[in-house]
């Protein structure tokens, strides 16, 4: 199982950045909405492809994306934000295909 979560810690790694530090820069509402609905699905969707064109299709950086959202609602957001996390675990889903689509890794 090691072996299968090591090469996807820098992804999971670009996640993190992508959902815990960048709503800092959150300072009003234009800004949260810039972040939330274009920035952050954007880093989201990148990481999702780079993964894809380098590791193929993995199913576990989708799930590490929901799973990692989720404690960001009370630390940022309400519990409103919720449908962001199934959201960007789509955006990641779709990015990897894409990735793997140009690879044609397995």
């Amino acid at each position: 199982m090691r072996s299968k979560l090591l090469p996807l810690l820098p992804y999971v790694l670009a996640l993190c950045v992508d959902f815990y530090l960048l709503p800092l820069l959150m300072r009003d509402t234009g800004a949260a909405m810039f972040l939330m609905l274009c920035v952050m699905p954007l880093a989201a969707f990148l990481t999702g492809a780079a993964c894809g064109v380098r590791r193929g299709f993995r199913l576990l950086l989708p799930a590490a994306a929901l799973v990692l959202f989720l404690p960001t609602l009370p630390l940022y957001y309400n519990y409103t934000a919720w449908v962001y996390a199934p959201a960007y675990a789509v955006i990641v889903l779709l990015g990897m295909a894409l990735g793997r689509a140009f690879c044609g890794k397995t």
